[in-house]
């Protein structure tokens, strides 16, 4: 007797509330800290704050969304690697195997795959380059090498801008800004240099690197006078020495800014799209140097 005024109450209440999202059958009060959805007691899984619901436990990603969620970013928004320097190791031995091959063949190779225009080899036995169709000539000359000399200080300066860089963009993003750089340098020389000219080195890819950076560092408000002091120096000795290419130095200067300014500039709610969308329009800048080239060669 003494319930029986509260019975018709207790459905009232439970009629505001909504049903759990696994059992709808059942109201309740509670809701998932992770994703908010309303629970029952046979849903809670106790949790430091709260109780949260078994698919976001599953989950694991303490938003109720995917696992890879909340995984740590780069500024860039590139995901945190267990080893933020792996692809520019990887680079570095791929260069340094490419000098070995040089070695071990001679100049068979290298002749074959340098950055080339136009021009009879004889031991090729016709005439080469990349207005002969050979546009993997672009990409190739990114790993060959004129000497030790040339080499250790490619792969020096590799290794000091590039592993940080690598860091804050993130794996990805920071190989997209490589072979883009390296690709607008070719593409460059190719443009603009004697078609009889061979070049070949990493340098276009890391002057990329150098224009990253420099973005970089004005973005986190860092001191910029190191990086830009060893970036003048590495231009006087680009205009001020003979045999180097400076189309490729400055073809790869120009796009590691373009594309160092999207990767860490881009709006949050947009930011893959403004990123390779930069790095895309600047491919293309790449393609139009080359068919305008190709065209005047043939």
């Amino acid at each position: 007797m003494d319930q029986a005024p509260g019975n018709p109450q207790e459905p009232q209440d439970a009629q505001g509330l909504p049903g759990c999202h696994r059992h709808p059958d059942r109201p309740t009060g509670v809701r998932c800290t992770r994703c908010e959805r309303p629970i029952c007691p046979e849903c809670m899984v106790s949790a430091s704050v709260g109780f949260q619901c078994p698919d976001c436990v599953r989950g694991g990603s303490g938003t109720g969304h995917a696992p890879t969620a909340n995984q740590p970013r780069t500024l860039a928004g590139g995901t945190v690697a267990a080893d933020p320097r792996l692809v520019t190791k990887t680079l570095i031995g791929l260069c340094l195997a490419a000098f070995l091959v040089q070695l071990s063949i001679g100049d068979r190779f290298t002749d074959r795959f340098d950055m080339l225009g136009l021009a009879w080899v004889p031991q090729l036995g016709g005439p080469q380059g990349v207005a002969e169709g050979q546009w993997y000539r672009l990409i190739t000359a990114m790993f060959l090498h004129g000497g030790y000399i040339h080499l250790a200080f490619n792969m020096l300066s590799l290794w000091w801008i590039g592993g940080p860089l690598e860091a804050a963009l993130g794996r990805a993003r920071y190989l997209a800004l490589y072979f883009v750089s390296g690709l607008a340098g070719s593409a460059l020389t190719y443009l603009l240099a004697a078609p009889n000219q061979p070049s070949l080195g990493a340098s276009g890819a890391i002057f990329g690197l150098f224009g990253a950076t420099a973005v970089l560092l004005r973005r986190l408000n860092y001191d910029m006078r190191p990086v830009i002091a060893l970036l003048v120096i590495n231009l006087i000795f680009t205009f001020g020495w003979s045999n180097i290419a400076w189309e490729a130095h400055i073809g790869g200067l120009v796009a590691g800014l373009v594309v160092g300014y999207a990767m860490v500039h881009a709006p949050r709610e947009r930011r893959a799209l403004v990123q390779y969308g930069t790095c895309a329009v600047v491919l293309l800048a790449v393609i139009v140097m080359v068919v305008v080239r190709t065209a005047q060669l043939t």
